[in-house]
């Protein structure tokens, strides 16, 4: 195995997933650098695939990405993430939609310190950028969910190890996107990952996966393919590194906009794909390529342990209330909540509070607005999660958390905590949730601040319920380029950052996309609707909504009455919000969201294909 001795590590004592090598190494390659020995080519290429990615900012500024597999985090990984903000970053950190953890404004000579923190809690940089194995994102339900076939976390968590530090891991012409789900439902976009496992049972009673192969967004949006109808679930690692394999000497290592696997599938074509990869799956059963191994047990074993007493929510309230974020860029907005109402608690439940398959428990959501955490706040949640839960939390690819195995009569204690915290928002996974990449307050491909917009919208939602109720289930993506961090392309309303000239000024915009999401059937990709100015947006987002309340059918969703409506109608209704002259202009149109001075875009050469 690559990353550690053994691949049965399923339940909550999961093997650490660091190397003390990894860090020593970047050191002395940092040390070359400086030196002149490599170039900034080779210095780039090698600290992209530790973690470590450059911001737009000219003065000493990097992005550290730490790789949260299935998105499952101990009270002592919290801690370790929150001293990691305290001390190197802004006192925060952000949830990404590969249930991945960013500190933004790092000094590069700060790496090896936080990576070292991080280590020590079993948390690794290591391949979370850069051409490599990226992330393997799970179900934040798995092993709690009532329609779900299997627990896929061990097998994830199994394939993890088992190309953490491959030879291949590393090599690839472009970044590479796994993701495994169990449940009836899509809760982690498998159609849009180069490689997805959908938990299935053979004819025999075995595990196995439904596997499928090249999907992705971006330039060129693509629903994956069935690779598999059935794969025995002891083949996942030989499937994995077959198709790297297959990647590796067919991908397109010269032309970055199309380096992807899908690319490389569109060349080959499908049928000659699949004939390769399974030569290389013949060869993978014969060569040393271990089985996966793994006997869990049928269902999560709840926590029989004695929890310790919660922090009262008064202490709670003093300790996030003294340790607020600071700048550059947009912070969290930290209020705390002491004495919420039974109205405000029973709106939040039945939105963030859903049954557990096993008797007697909750799963709860906490509501994190932009996916931004506070470092005191991450401690807060390590200690909630203890008291309540079962010792961990799982992120979601909406940037929320989940605790799980909460007693359903400690769920309004919980809540109370949650909210004295500043995490007590309601609204999970309805139109309020909003998902947002960084954007240009950090990104060097992004045009416009996608954050600003995504707090924009949140504030204007959350003063209308009455939106968030029609809306029925809508969600809003945003990004802040075309790449799709925030994954515009399959959100209900999709908002892709652009730039328009007004007369010799330019004006923050964006494309508004219709109809995209994931279902276990597939993806569909949002069709571009309009081109906006960004302070019009909250009216674009109220006309979609009262769009979609007068012509709906009978039970019929957002996302399915925009997939399907004629997009000319929803064109005619948007028309005038896209007319934008000198004579309309006010100052602020031109000044992005969350900045104060002249809009001035500047796409710098990213590092997302470096």
């Amino acid at each position: 195995m690559s990353g550690t001795d053994t691949s049965n590590t399923h339940g909550r004592t999961r093997l650490s997933f660091a190397n003390a090598a990894d860090i020593d190494e970047f050191v002395a390659t940092l040390e070359k650098y400086e030196r002149g020995e490599i170039t900034p080519d080779q210095w780039r290429a090698f600290r992209l695939v530790r973690g470590t990615y450059g911001q737009r900012q000219s003065y000493d500024a990097s992005m550290l990405r730490v790789k949260i597999p299935q998105g499952v985090l101990t009270k002592a990984q919290l801690y370790a993430l929150a001293d990691v903000g305290d001390r190197y970053s802004r006192k925060f950190g952000h949830i990404t939609t590969r249930q991945n953890i960013q500190f933004h404004f790092i000094k590069l000579h700060d790496i090896e310190l936080a990576m070292r923190s991080l280590a020590d809690s079993g948390l690794t940089t290591r391949e979370a950028c850069g051409n490599s194995v990226r992330n393997i994102t799970g179900c934040p339900y798995a092993g709690v969910s009532a329609s779900e076939v299997f627990d896929v976390t061990p097998y994830a968590d199994g394939i993890t190890r088992f190309l953490l530090r491959h030879p291949l891991s590393a090599t690839l012409p472009r970044k590479f996107k796994i993701a495994f789900e169990g449940c009836a439902e899509d809760h982690i976009a498998l159609a849009i990952n180069d490689l997805g496992f959908k938990a299935a049972i053979g004819p025999d009673g075995a595990r196995g996966f439904r596997v499928t192969a090249g999907g992705g967004t971006a330039i060129m949006c693509t629903n994956a393919g069935t690779l598999h109808e059935f794969l025995p679930a002891g083949d996942i690692l030989r499937c994995g590194e077959a198709i790297l394999k297959v990647f590796r000497q067919f991908g397109d290592y010269q032309h970055k906009q199309r380096n992807r696997m899908k690319f490389m599938i569109k060349s080959l074509g499908w049928d000659r794909f699949v004939g390769e990869y399974q030569r290389e799956l013949e060869a993978a059963r014969t060569a040393p390529v271990p089985l996966l191994d793994i006997d869990p047990p049928g269902e999560e074993v709840r926590p029989e342990w004695d929890r310790p007493f919660a922090p009262a929510a008064a202490l709670i309230g003093a300790r996030v209330a003294a340790a607020p974020p600071n700048g550059p860029g947009i912070t969290p907005v930290i209020v705390p909540v002491y004495q919420a109402t039974d109205e405000t608690y029973i709106r939040w439940r039945s939105s963030n509070v859903r049954g557990q398959k096993q008797f007697g428990y909750a799963i709860v959501t906490a509501t994190v607005p932009l996916g931004d955490l506070t470092s005191e706040q991450m401690r807060v949640v390590g200690d909630l999660s203890d008291a309540y839960a079962d010792g961990t939390v799982r992120v979601t690819m909406e940037q929320d958390l989940v605790f799980r195995w909460v007693r359903v009569a400690d769920v309004h204690e919980l809540y109370q905590r949650l909210a004295a915290a500043g995490l007590g928002l309601g609204e999970a996974a309805t139109l309020a949730d909003v998902t947002s990449c960084p954007g240009a307050e950090s990104c060097r491909l992004a045009v416009t601040q996608s954050r600003g917009l995504g707090r924009l919208l949140e504030d204007h939602l959350r003063a209308r319920p009455d939106l968030i109720a029609a809306a029925d289930g809508a969600r809003i993506k945003i990004s802040g380029c075309p790449n799709g961090c925030g994954q515009h392309h399959v959100s209900t309303f999709g908002f892709q950052g652009s730039v328009r000239k007004v007369g010799n000024r330019a004006v923050p915009q964006y494309f508004v996309l219709v109809g995209g999401g994931t279902t276990a059937a597939g993806a569909s990709f949002g069709r571009l609707a309009a081109k906006i100015p960004a302070r019009r947006i909250p009216a674009a987002v109220e006309r979609l909504i009262g769009l979609y309340v007068s012509e709906k059918a009978d039970g019929e969703t957002a996302t399915g009455y925009f997939a399907r409506v004629d997009l000319k109608r929803v064109q005619r209704e948007l028309l005038d919000l896209t007319i934008f002259t000198e004579a309309d202009a006010v100052p602020l149109d031109f000044v992005d969201l969350a900045e104060s001075g002249e809009f001035v875009p500047e796409v710098m050469e990213g590092e997302c294909s470096a």
